[in-house]
């Protein structure tokens, strides 16, 4: 049995890294999320790791210190730090933006830590990260982590999609970046999973209820403008259907587009099937399947709808997180060992 490692995850939110991470023996000791919403479900399903809070509240990784806080010293950080001000569909502010900044709060926890930082640290984003402003984002990013004592550049980072490495239909291209700490490791050379050639054969209908009806809360109404724009672009029913701002996309058959943080909102990326009873968009249950998270993962039930929506689209896929903690965990394997 391989050795068993701890990680704390910085800006959590309802644990994909977590889970993922925990499937490879790498349990998470304590972690970060200021969302109320978010931290409540996390509670409810990673019960062994401890929520960092002040005053019974979820506490903004601005008002963390490692002193103040007794931060424990950690194998690994993960953090899916937010990507809305470097996505493409985003503002595209990047560090001139306030939560774009927030990337610098890792790096600050990073360098408090001092020689008791991480061994690892795995960061996700969006793709653009690595392209917007001519580069100058992706190059901040590198140098603040190699300022900050680690082993990082360019081919520390790779594009992973839950579609090539699973069983999920759903087309998620998500930017993964690794640092390896200049006290533990003698270069920064990491191994990225590469795509699986034995995953098994995509089915919708594995993570879709076609036939099935669901409650009257979740579909549209014939005459609802929305409705007939879809209905419109409908090719068969065994398709998703993405609801735009203005128009509709139609995805391949038996392909999931990118589920978004948004999708909770109406009238944005927002997925449709039609099914036995009419067109409704994709129940919760449905598109926690999608991102490949477990069977008996739930959501309290004071949290509401739309957020349960916003907490998936944000979250990291704990079946991409599991395939680079595997990763993680055989390169842990080489770090030197102070006594």
């Amino acid at each position: 049995m391989s050795k068993k490692y701890r990680a704390a995850a910085l800006f959590s939110g309802i644990g994909g890294f977590c889970l993922g991470f925990g499937r490879a023996n790498i349990s998470t000791a304590w972690a970060i999320e200021n969302d109320d919403y978010a931290a409540t479900t996390y509670r409810r399903n990673l019960q062994e790791a401890k929520l960092i809070e002040r005053n019974g509240k979820p506490s903004d990784i601005r008002e963390i210190s490692t002193s103040s806080h007794q931060l424990a010293a950690m194998d690994v950080f993960h953090a899916g730090f937010p990507c809305q001000s470097f996505s493409q569909a985003g503002n595209r502010k990047g560090f001139d933006d306030d939560r774009g900044q927030l990337f610098f709060e890792v790096v600050r926890i990073l360098r408090e830590l001092g020689e008791d930082r991480p061994k690892i640290v795995v960061l996700e984003n969006s793709p653009n990260l690595k392209y917007g402003k001519s580069g100058q984002w992706f190059h901040t990013v590198a140098s603040s982590l190699r300022r900050a004592g680690y082993w990082f550049r360019e081919s520390n980072c790779a594009e992973l999609d839950l579609y090539d490495h699973s069983a999920s239909p759903q087309q998620r291209n998500r930017l993964f970046m690794v640092a390896l700490a200049t006290n533990r490791f003698k270069n920064g050379r990491f191994l990225f999973p590469r795509a699986s050639q034995h995953v098994a054969p995509k089915n919708l209908e594995h993570f879709i209820d076609f036939q099935g009806e669901k409650d009257d809360s979740y579909y549209l109404p014939e005459q609802n403008r929305y409705y007939r724009m879809i209905a419109s672009k409908a090719k068969d029913k065994q398709r998703i259907y993405q609801l735009r701002k203005y128009t509709v996309r139609v995805k391949d058959r038996g392909v999931c587009p990118t589920l978004t943080a948004n999708m909770g909102r109406g009238g944005h990326n927002v997925p449709f099937v039609f099914d036995a009873k009419g067109l409704r968009k994709l129940t919760e249950r449905e598109c926690l399947a999608l991102q490949g998270f477990p069977k008996d993962f739930e959501f309290p039930d004071d949290v509401p709808n739309h957020a349960r929506y916003t907490q998936i689209g944000n979250s990291v896929s704990p079946l991409v997180a599991h395939c680079i903690a595997q990763n993680v965990s055989e390169k842990l394997e080489d770090a030197i060992q102070y006594v």
